[in-house]
């Protein structure tokens, strides 16, 4: 983040190699606003720590919508990060969140038991 002008070429030298890039943990730390200007971006990851409160009382609730809309009108892609309950993912499909990811899914798995769980077959559950 010290070097702007560098760091700009270089992500947009990345996507014109057709690799996505996503802004990981939106909305906290180095994260900002400006930056969704600055540096070229396929998609916002929305922190966990704003996810995890969208339960049963519904806190935080009107930031992950802001942030969902606010990727939208950049027409980027937004992914909650840290599902981990059916009542959150159903908050996050009301706001038309496609991508999700979280402990609701899977407990993290190394590369061979990625490639089992795909060649199974097995239906993701939700």
């Amino acid at each position: 983040m010290e070097n702007m002008q560098l760091a700009t070429f270089m992500l947009l030298q990345l996507q014109q190699m057709n690799i996505q890039l996503h802004l990981d943990d939106f909305g906290i730390g180095y994260s900002s606003l400006s930056y969704l200007h600055r540096f070229p971006s396929n998609a916002l990851k929305i922190d966990r720590s704003f996810i995890a409160k969208i339960g049963a009382n519904g806190e935080n609730l009107e930031i992950v919508q802001a942030i969902v809309a606010l990727a939208k009108s950049l027409n980027i892609d937004v992914i909650a990060e840290g599902v981990e309950t059916l009542e959150q993912l159903a908050q996050l499909r009301v706001m038309k969140c496609k991508y999700a990811q979280g402990y609701f899914f899977s407990q993290p798995l190394d590369s061979q038991s990625v490639e089992t769980l795909i060649l199974s077959g097995i239906e993701p559950r939700y």
